[in-house]
């Protein structure tokens, strides 16, 4: 079995390439949307989550996000301690998903892939990129923010520039460049390897 990474910055639409593969019939193992399950359903992540954070982290059952959100981006500390509780919850439910896949090629989909040294667990890594301000418009028009607010994110990871030495494709998604090719492309260098 071929693993394969995809990242890219906030905005760069990681999401899209990854819906293109599960179109195409490829598994797409979606990180993000993992983190934010286990973060409301593995009591185990949600124990270590309130004794970090305290009981403000949840509201009701429910993953109090914006306190978190405050929390992590103002103090580098307490996101790395939020990281080393979800990531690696993260991480053995892709290994337990990758066990019942029947594909040749499987797909996983992550912010920070480079940021976390991770993209090393993969046989070939896709970096999504795309132009800064489409980026901060795609974020400000999904997430109903500020641009202060995506600039501060995008702080917060590394830049393109940095990833694409590490990258083994690049994928420019930038509204223009027809990304279903690009992804064929890429495809087809891959099952050239098997």
């Amino acid at each position: 079995m071929i693993k394969v990474g995809i990242t890219g910055g906030i905005g760069s639409g990681k999401s899209i390439i990854g819906k293109v593969l599960m179109i195409m019939g490829f598994p797409v193992f979606n990180s993000d949307t993992e983190a934010k399950l286990l973060m409301v359903n593995n009591q185990a992540v949600i124990d270590q989550v309130k004794h970090t954070f305290g009981e403000k982290a949840y509201l009701n059952q429910h993953l109090n996000r914006k306190y978190l959100a405050d929390q992590i981006f103002n103090d580098p500390v307490l996101k790395d301690r939020l990281n080393n509780i979800v990531h690696p919850a993260v991480r053995q439910a892709y290994e337990d998903w990758c066990t019942i896949q029947t594909s040749e090629i499987v797909f996983n989909e992550a912010a920070i892939l480079f940021e976390t040294g991770r993209y090393k667990d993969f046989d070939y890594n896709i970096l999504v990129t795309a132009p800064e301000a489409l980026r901060i418009q795609r974020v400000v028009n999904r997430d109903q923010t500020s641009i202060a607010e995506v600039k501060n994110r995008m702080d917060n990871q590394w830049t393109d520039s940095k990833k694409i030495d590490l990258a083994s494709f690049v994928v420019i998604n930038d509204d223009k460049t027809l990304v279903t090719h690009q992804v064929e492309n890429i495809l087809k260098a891959i099952k050239g390897t098997i």
